[in-house]
């Protein structure tokens, strides 16, 4: 009896549990009345051409204007009997190789007027940085400082290279890096 208790309490408490959960459904809504888009109103309009920029150039170089003077009149000169050898030009060798094309300007983003004070900033941030890393014992240095004494000296050979390629922007940067690590260095 008791068994049979058992079971009958089992199925109902497993039957009880369809008749109380139920799915939570959404009422329907009406679909949103959305406005009608605007109409479009596009005014044509033509394209106006610029005018042409004329990029400027080298300037002409004009010779000296010579005037020639109309050749007196002479009487009859003999002529000579034998007309001038031209000489034909020699052959090129292997050697001479095709001419070498005029080396490229180089671009300048600083004018021509700064760059003289610009360069010598360069070579005054160089200088401190070489004269804080020869004050430094490069022997009393751990491994990270030894890193960073290499690195400071490497962004001063390579700002050198750079300010004889002239690119100042690049040496400047380079040589405020060494400048900065060879001040922290010296520091500690």
């Amino acid at each position: 009896m008791v068994h049979a208790f058992g079971w009958l309490m089992a199925a109902a408490l497993a039957t009880s549990g369809c008749f109380g959960a139920q799915a939570k459904t959404i009422p329907e809504l009406p679909p949103l009345d959305m406005p009608a888009p605007p109409p479009r109103h596009v005014e044509a309009t033509e394209p106006q051409m610029p005018a042409p920029v004329l990029l400027p150039g080298e300037p002409q170089h004009t010779a000296p204007s010579q005037q020639r003077l109309a050749p007196a009149q002479r009487a009859e000169s003999p002529r000579p009997a034998d007309p001038p050898k031209v000489e034909a030009p020699a052959p090129k060798t292997a050697d001479e190789g095709p001419r070498a094309a005029a080396p490229p300007s180089t671009l300048q983003t600083t004018p021509a007027q700064r760059e003289g004070e610009v360069e010598r900033l360069i070579r005054t941030r160089l200088t401190q940085a070489s004269n804080d890393l020869s004050r430094i014992n490069y022997q009393a240095l751990n491994s990270d400082a030894r890193t960073q004494y290499d690195t400071a000296k490497r962004f001063g050979a390579q700002a050198e290279e750079a300010l004889r390629a002239k690119n100042l922007i690049f040496a400047n940067n380079l040589a405020d890096k060494a400048a900065a690590l060879a001040a922290r260095l010296l520091s500690r």
